[in-house]
């Protein structure tokens, strides 16, 4: 505490005198201008110049731009659909298989794509008769890619739950 007030006396000291001493020093010369620059400078010095030379009609300019032959088109007027939005690309979708919530599931999909209810009941139909839902027959059903089906019944396995019986001999035996 007692450091911190002895740095503001000093800091304070005689500020007025050497402020003055400060501003009263002589100011350091600029640099020079670039040539460049200095005729740039110049020419700000007559605004009238320019005035003259933009309202001056160059006659070279005019030729080439009588020359020039703009063709614009209008695009397609893209009208608004009943919803109120616009038409997106147009994509094929198909009726999707309903699952349990009649009220709350999508009614179409668009091809190529699949809900979640339908994988799953499609990799239980494959494990259930694999002879009858082979992959070719899976894709033709629900509109698919071959090689996106058969990537999907390797590769996506879905969750089973297993319960282990306890190996703990300290658990609690029921009574």
């Amino acid at each position: 505490m007692m450091g911190a007030r002895l740095a503001r006396v000093l800091r304070t000291f005689n500020l007025e005198s050497r402020a003055h001493r400060e501003i009263g020093k002589a100011k350091p010369a600029p640099a020079p201008r670039h040539p460049a620059a200095a005729a740039a400078g110049a020419t700000r010095e007559d605004p009238g110049q320019f005035r003259e030379e933009i309202k001056k009609k160059d006659e070279h300019l005019h030729a080439l731009l009588k020359e020039v032959y703009v063709d614009s088109r209008d695009p397609p007027v893209i009208v608004k659909n009943g919803r109120g939005s616009l038409p997106s690309k147009t994509e094929e979708r198909r009726l999707a298989k309903t699952g349990q919530l009649r009220q709350l599931d999508v009614k179409t999909i668009p091809k190529g794509k699949i809900s979640v209810i339908e994988v799953l009941t499609l990799l239980s139909d494959h494990h259930r008769s694999p002879d009858e839902w082979t992959a070719e027959t899976i894709a033709s059903e629900y509109s698919l890619e071959l090689k996106d089906v058969t990537a999907l019944l390797t590769y996506f396995i879905p969750f089973a739950v297993k319960v282990f019986p306890p190996q703990d001999k300290k658990a609690i035996q029921p009574r």
